[in-house]
């Protein structure tokens, strides 16, 4: 290491320190925005098992898409 101040380094030597400072307050976002995301899901997860169990049974709104028969309308 370099015994002299921080603030008489060499250019290439701040530079390195402000390239790591740039990456840790990147990398600090991004734990922010994937903490937040899984902190949403976890909301949402527990208003789930909030809700009575005959909501969770009721038939895919989807069905009545596969069930339907599919007609062409002639032009």
């Amino acid at each position: 290491m370099n015994d002299k101040p921080y603030y008489e380094q060499d250019q290439a030597t701040m530079l390195r320190s402000w390239v790591l400072g740039q990456m840790l307050r990147g990398a600090g976002y991004a734990a922010i925005v994937v903490l937040g995301i899984g902190l949403t899901l976890w909301v949402i997860h527990l208003v789930g098992l909030l809700l009575p169990e005959e909501s969770k049974q009721a038939p895919s709104p989807y069905s009545y898409l596969i069930e339907a028969p599919a007609t062409v309308a002639k032009v």
